[in-house]
């Protein structure tokens, strides 16, 4: 038995959009009992060379929107990268949840074998059913965990319980 595409990409992307939405609750809600600047929860990096919290959530969303357009040859909502809230990033993830419940069982029939060439300069092509397990999926919860990480790294109260949903 097989899984269906839309089974493997629209429930997946919104739980982890849910675990995401957590996570700024749970921030937001710790920045105020520490007195903590939220700016400086949203800017947060594990490290130089990686992108902050906002990069995560907004990478994690790009994820989403972009694996579906792909899947379905249409364009995605583009969004400007620039938040710098709790409240930008609530929006952030309203929008990209939105643009995802406009997917149907329907809309993605048929897309496993729609040939997907993988973002950047590789110039691979993989049928979408490997595009999703072996590329979309694992990049869209990296962005997941890396946000799970970066405030867990800053003291927030979130743990395994948050990721999962």
């Amino acid at each position: 038995m097989s899984i269906s595409m839309y089974r493997l990409t629209v429930p997946m992307f919104q739980r982890g959009l849910a675990s995401l939405k957590t996570y700024l609750d749970k921030a937001e809600a710790y920045a105020k009992e520490k007195n903590i600047d939220p700016a400086i929860l949203v800017a947060a990096r594990l490290a130089p060379d990686m992108l902050p919290l906002s990069g995560q959530y907004q990478r994690a969303s790009d994820t989403a929107k972009f694996a579906l357009a792909r899947l379905t040859a249409t364009d995605a909502p583009k969004f400007e990268d620039n938040e710098t809230t709790f409240d930008d990033l609530r929006e952030r993830l309203a929008k990209t949840d939105a643009y995802l419940a406009g997917f149907s069982t329907q809309t993605l029939e048929s897309t496993e074998t729609r040939q997907i060439t993988l973002p950047g300069k590789s110039g691979i092509v993989l049928p979408g059913d490997e595009y999703i397990a072996t590329f979309a999926l694992p990049n869209f919860y990296f962005h997941v965990a890396t946000a799970h990480a970066i405030l867990r790294n800053q003291g927030a109260p979130i743990g395994k319980r948050d990721y999962l949903g």
